[in-house]
């Protein structure tokens, strides 16, 4: 294996030019994050900006090594330690595994202090990140912790209506112990406070707007309707797809067996976006909310927590997301009434949805982010800019058979999808051809531009994602490259000085599109 290789593949590693013997935390603390998240890889003998230097003496180092190990780290995390030549240089490759006795704590200076991955840096873990690691090291969750809220004192009458419409069967008060709601001492636990009509937990909220334009600033009146619920998870979810339902658009066209439906965010994606909202968030954030917000061009949903085993969704093959659940209790749940699957398919029924619309194309693609501490869905609305004729008057005006002798011109593409003729064939061929054409150019004035390789792809990977016509902003880079906020920053003003793009006015601030 080639150490340049590794590093230019992953983010799970770290790299020390030297061992440094009396300074150990500086070390230590990456062995610690990456023994409490999902392991990792350290390089010794390789400087800061990649280049590989190599070590005096790899095997004195690695005895040190395992040495500073076993009495520095507490518990002793399980680690393969490997000495590696390359380039007649040598190099020490550390290994550590994801552990299973977190939190692990790097012990020195008269204290002990565990350290978490943050990005691509190890950081001291805080109250909320300990929290964690001491449930996974107890093999707990925090929805089955036991609260000091007795069932006999709340209702649970919109659980047992839900059950029985979704599942034709009673909710039987046995349920409530097997399901994982009430412990042996008869107090309900998290799960069972959350699903409470009369939920004692105040930081389970949903907060909804519908913003007017496609930002939460569009100088004219920022938002067009607001809703806040409490309660029930299961209320907190019927009021978020009410609201979304209340504040999008379904447009329609007449077919033979009756007529088909174009909603501009297809529900199913949008239920199960809120499910898993709502299901796996982390209610460890104290004082943070699940949003809805609604904008012209889009949806976005926000949970707090990223993805459980700590790896970024953008990173990963979307259609193969294994399933890790944060609160496996309420996922039961809520999978026994049928509103989610036990295995992991959340995100490629989403994308599936969207893939049979009438007006999928491309560039609106659900986008699915998440960092350390958060997540999000961005679903596009699939009739924001897409020129057709009121539904209602196109029924009345033209017949089915009518539909096919349509010659279509540029505002009728998208309603002839489901009908085949010539001229719409060759319409898609045509606008195919453009597109290849713009991106070729594109891609030319990419391979042009003084920007790194790293930099290239990643703005490649933008054009791809919001083609020339939508406009973006830094948190749609951050989204689709899967840098944070800076380095998101600095990419835009890298393709600013190239000419890349070009600032969008009267759309709020910090709106760009691509320019050829």
């Amino acid at each position: 294996m080639s150490i340049s290789d590794f590093i230019g593949e992953s983010n799970e590693y770290d790299k020390k030019l030297k061992l440094e013997e009396k300074r150990p935390k500086s070390w230590l603390k990456s062995v610690s994050a990456f023994a409490n998240g999902k392991g990792g890889i350290l390089f010794f003998g390789v400087a800061d900006d990649d280049t590989l230097v190599g070590l005096t003496d790899s095997r004195r180092d690695s005895e040190k090594i395992s040495e500073i190990i076993k009495t520095r780290m507490d518990p002793i995390p399980q680690t393969d330690l490997e000495l590696h030549e390359e380039n007649g240089k040598q190099f020490i490759i550390l290994r550590i595994l994801s552990g299973i006795e977190t939190p692990y704590y790097y012990v020195g200076d008269g204290s002990r202090t565990a350290f978490v991955r943050v990005g691509n840096e190890s950081v001291q873990a805080g109250a909320v990140d300990l929290k964690r690691l001491v449930l996974r090291g107890s093999n707990r969750t925090y929805d089955s912790l036991s609260s000091h809220y007795p069932y006999e004192n709340y209702a649970f009458t919109k659980l047992r209506s839900v059950y029985r419409q979704r599942t034709g069967k009673e909710l039987e008060e046995a349920d409530f112990i097997s399901f994982g709601l009430v412990d042996e001492n008869g107090m309900l636990t998290n799960a069972g406070a959350l699903l409470a009509d009369e939920s004692p937990m105040r930081h389970s909220r949903l907060f909804c707007t519908r913003w007017n334009g496609l930002d939460k600033a569009s100088g004219v009146m920022e938002a067009l309707d607001d809703k806040e619920f409490d309660g029930s998870l299961l209320i907190l979810l019927q009021g978020g797809e009410e609201f979304v339902k209340n504040n999008t658009k379904k447009r329609w066209r007449k077919i033979p067996d009756g007529r088909l439906e174009m909603p501009d965010i297809p529900e199913r994606a949008a239920l199960e976006c809120i499910v898993n909202g709502l299901i796996h968030r982390d209610y460890l954030e104290l004082g943070s909310e699940v949003h809805i917000d609604i904008y012209d061009d889009r949806m976005e949903i926000y949970s707090p927590g990223g993805m459980f085993d700590g790896s970024f969704v953008q990173n990963l093959d979307i259609d193969h997301v294994p399933s890790r659940r944060r609160n496996p209790i309420i996922a039961d749940v809520f999978s026994r009434m049928n509103y989610m699957e036990r295995r992991g398919s959340g995100f490629k029924k989403i994308k599936d949805d969207y893939h049979r619309a009438v007006n999928y194309r491309p560039e609106v693609e659900p986008v699915f982010y998440s960092d350390a501490s958060s997540f999000w869905v961005t679903l596009y609305n699939l009739n924001y800019n897409v020129a057709m004729k009121e539904a209602n008057a196109w029924s009345k005006n033209h017949s089915f058979e009518n539909e096919k002798a349509i010659v279509l011109n540029e505002k009728q593409l998208f309603w002839g999808r489901e009908t085949v003729v010539p001229q719409k064939s060759q319409l898609f061929e045509g606008r195919e051809t453009v597109v290849s054409n713009e991106k070729q150019l594109f891609e030319d004035k990419i391979n042009d531009s003084k920007v790194s390789t790293s930099a290239k792809r990643k703005i490649l990977r933008l054009y791809e994602q919001i083609g020339n016509d939508m406009f973006f902003s830094r948190a749609d880079v951050m989204r689709i490259t899967g840098i944070t906020s800076s380095p998101a920053g600095e990419l835009i003003k890298k393709m600013k000085k190239e000419k890349l793009i070009l600032p969008v006015a009267g759309h709020g601030k910090g709106r760009y599109r691509f320019h050829i």
